[in-house]
């Protein structure tokens, strides 16, 4: 075939499982791909554009004499019993780059504007105790449990918790895609969230196609990472007691943050069945049930055993309700997904003439003006 491009074999086989995708997957899109893996034959370059699109790979790297050797650009807090390290896949990988041009922006549009360097990024070391971190916490953030609890609910107090983290200057991203790509779903058994620490610009990405009850922990444990100035990506949860010592303590800083230890020991009611003293404590400190079954644990009420027993019932409920939960309004969905704060100072600037349409475009992942100037609108941007 004369107009077939000369690359390395090996390296479609490497973008194939890069992606994590069986050849017989590809075969009706690809009817040849067995034979260029072998080397038999070779794709033409418009073939070798589609091939790269549907495993999501630069296709600059299929013209490379060996595979790149990928990692994350930040630290990798993940563990999994067995594994040394766990490859980052594609969808990873471009939701974290996507995360970092956000920041990148964001950091240039503080510094335009004279924003003032955030002081609680870095201020905490894991050899501070986690209650006086946690306290700090709630002193900048303006949490007030006595507050919390009149709330109607543990998803009110979360999205009060997300607001007050945006307000204190944090950056909340939450999306169980990659961008706007609905084809491209992040996996909660890769990664729950990461932080990427910065004195201006400060971010957190919780992996929305995780439970709602999940994320509440998330949320807070990431938190703990910018207060220790350490960016990072974890599959951290509230039932898991992790092995590695950074992660137990913003884990117990996350835990003592939604529900203080003490006040959990003064309202403990032993007189109940354990079931219902869980869902109660819940209700009354306005957390996830599976918050509340942490903190019965770091009190000492229950043991190993029985925390994650009840964890992962309790995780699967909440699995099962998010499932049944609807899209929701696609203007909200966008300030949650790009953070609000992000997204309402993005859409000024563009509407202002400071920032290309093309780049306010590639960063919401939106591809039509109208979609932007709505958008300004029902976020309160533009009259």
């Amino acid at each position: 075939m004369s107009n077939a491009v000369t690359i390395n074999p090996a390296l479609l086989t490497w973008a194939r499982e890069r992606a994590g995708v069986e050849a017989f997957m590809l075969e009706d899109r690809f009817p040849k791909l067995a034979a260029w893996e072998a080397g038999e034959t070779q794709p033409t370059l418009a073939q070798l554009e589609k091939f790269a699109h549907a495993v999501h790979v630069p296709i600059g790297y299929l013209f490379l004499p060996a595979p790149v050797q990928e990692t994350l650009p930040i630290a990798d807090f993940r563990t999994v019993p067995g594994h040394a390290s766990l490859r980052p896949s594609p969808d990873l990988l471009d939701a974290l780059y996507l995360c970092q041009q956000r920041q990148d922006w964001y950091r240039d549009y503080a510094r335009i504007n004279a924003f003032a360097q955030l002081d609680f990024i870095g201020s905490a070391t894991i050899a501070r105790e986690p209650v006086a971190v946690a306290e700090s916490m709630r002193h900048i953030l303006g949490l007030i449990l006595a507050e919390r609890q009149q709330l109607p609910s543990w998803e009110d107090a979360l999205r009060q918790l997300v607001a007050k983290v945006e307000d204190a200057g944090v950056l909340v991203m939450a999306s169980g895609i990659v961008g706007s790509n609905t084809h491209r779903t992040l996996r909660v058994e890769e990664f729950r969230g990461f932080a990427l620490a910065d004195e201006l610009a400060p971010l957190i990405f919780i992996n929305g196609a995780d439970s709602k009850a999940a994320q509440m922990f998330t949320l807070a444990h990431e938190l703990a990472h910018l207060w220790l100035g350490k960016s990072g990506i974890s599959n951290t949860e509230a039932g898991r007691l992790p092995e590695q010592r950074t992660e137990r303590w913003c884990n117990a800083v996350a835990a003592e943050l939604l529900m203080p230890l003490q006040a959990t020991r003064e309202a403990y009611r032993p007189d109940l069945p354990l079931t219902d003293e869980m869902t109660r404590l819940a209700r009354l400190f306005k957390v996830s049930t599976l918050v509340a079954l942490r903190r019965l644990f770091d009190a000492g009420f229950i043991d190993k055993d029985q925390l994650w027993q009840l964890y992962r019932t309790e995780l699967a409920h909440a699995q099962a309700r998010g499932q049944r939960s609807g899209g929701g309004d696609f203007y909200r969905s966008l300030g949650a997904r790009a953070s609000k704060r992000f997204t309402r100072a993005l859409l000024a600037s563009t509407l202002e003439g400071q920032t290309l349409f093309r780049d306010a475009f590639r960063l919401l992942g939106v591809k039509k003006s109208d979609t932007l100037f709505s958008a300004a609108r029902a976020l309160g941007v533009a009259p």
